[in-house]
């Protein structure tokens, strides 16, 4: 039984003019997501344009350029519900100049629906966006191959693009992969089933992700509570009330179980778990709740509260797949801030052990500098330790972003390997 209220995140990915924001945009206009007053506007911008219909990339294309030039630059991030499900788009650009936006609209996607030109099959971006898919560990892949109207609605035609793409997600870290062709022009398959492609049995783009399964997709083993802030009230209903506030990274933590606070190591029993106005028994990923202990021990923000019996790393020295996103190239053995959960530390980049060579996903051991969009592994030395895990087996507590002391501008971010 799906939770009506469950929030999915998906990122759409494709090559300039595979149809990306068209895609978004009928799945709006067919699931009724609109408001009249946007409608209006983009029915009577069509028109000054010349359009026959509307133009149903307008409902993301929200930039100036984006709508001169027809492409996609920026992020875009759009909020729909149907009666099963409320969803969260990212649109991402294709071009290759923007391969960081990418990066930033996929980090939280449960789904990633990578777009494929029929005309054109699977070309050099659709591997580069598979490749960052499996790279951020996004659990579920919808291949959407569109403009199926302009091959004739062709089964030959899909089959083909769907061993093409087969054949390079199976070297990739990926485990669940659906085709689904598709006229996003037209609305073949995106809302409603196609008339037009009777020889596909699977269901529509949105009855897709309306029933995928995302429970399984969060960590409920390694119970890891970053503290954000603590909270003593000393007001008359909570006098002696000392409470760790954050939210709930992994896991499941219950009333009465063993604890260790990360890096002191002080141990102890959890006595309550509070939120605003209630008290549980159990708190899991990811609520954000206020944590009481039966001993009298020093937390403070950046600490972590985890099982006795299951601890993440405490390390100095860690590997990370870093994606450079500033314009200013890396500085070597500069001095950085990491931030890690509600941790944040001095760090520098010891080392770049190898690029990502974006296009032929092979790695490049002789180039070690670190410019705007590069993908590469580096290692670094951070001042204190941080409790990490691998971000195969926990996104949040396997994730880094770096921070320019100088300018205070996220620099980069990083997946702890």
């Amino acid at each position: 039984m799906l939770d009506n209220n469950q929030l999915l995140r998906f990122t759409t990915a494709g090559s300039v003019d595979d149809g990306k924001s068209t895609l978004i945009g009928r799945l709006l206009y067919d699931s009724k997501s609109i408001f009249e007053d946007q409608l209006e506007a983009i029915t009577n911008t069509s028109k000054k344009r010349g359009h026959d219909g509307i133009d149903l990339a307008l409902f993301t294309d929200g930039l100036r350029d984006e709508r001169e030039q027809g492409i996609t630059i920026d992020v875009a991030y759009r909020y729909f519900t149907t009666p099963k499900r409320k969803f969260i788009i990212a649109d991402t650009p294709g071009h290759i100049q923007y391969t960081r936006n990418m990066v930033t609209g996929a980090s939280t996607a449960n789904v990633a629906t990578i777009l494929i030109d029929a005309r054109h099959g699977v070309i050099e971006q659709t591997k580069r966006h598979a490749f960052i898919a499996s790279l951020l560990q996004i659990p579920h892949i919808i291949v959407c191959v569109n403009k199926m109207d302009l091959v004739n609605f062709s089964e030959d035609v899909f089959n083909r693009i769907v061993a093409e793409f087969e054949e390079i997600s199976s070297k990739m870290l990926v485990t669940d992969v659906r085709f689904i062709p598709i006229s996003a022009l037209l609305g073949d398959n995106v809302v409603n089933r196609s008339k037009n492609m009777d020889w596909y049995q699977g269901a529509p783009m949105l009855h897709t992700l309306e029933t995928m399964h995302i429970s399984s997709d969060i960590n409920k083993v390694d119970a890891r509570f970053p503290v954000q802030t603590v909270l003593r009230p000393q007001n008359e209903t909570h006098r002696d009330y000392r409470g760790y506030a954050g939210r709930v990274a992994s896991g499941v933590l219950r009333v009465g179980d063993d604890i260790t606070v990360m890096p002191s190591g002080f141990t102890s029993k959890i006595k309550s778990i509070d939120t605003f106005d209630n008290t549980l028994t159990e708190a899991f990923a990811p609520m954000s709740v206020s944590i009481t202990l039966e001993d009298d021990v020093d937390v403070s923000r950046g600490d972590m509260i985890v099982r006795s019996n299951n601890k993440p790393e405490a390390a100095q020295d860690i590997e990370v797949m870093l994606c450079w996103l500033n314009n200013a190239p890396a500085k070597p053995r500069a001095k950085y801030t990491i931030k890690h959960t509600s941790n944040s530390q001095k760090a520098m980049i010891k080392e770049v052990v190898y690029k990502i060579d974006i296009n032929s996903l092979g790695r490049n051991n002789d180039d070690k500098e670190l410019t705007m969009n590069d993908i590469s592994k580096v290692r670094i030395r951070t001042t204190k330790p941080l409790m990490v895990d691998s971000y195969r087996e926990n996104k949040t507590t396997g994730s880094i972003i770096l921070v320019d002391d100088a300018t205070n501008e996220t620099v980069a971010a990083g997946m702890i390997v």
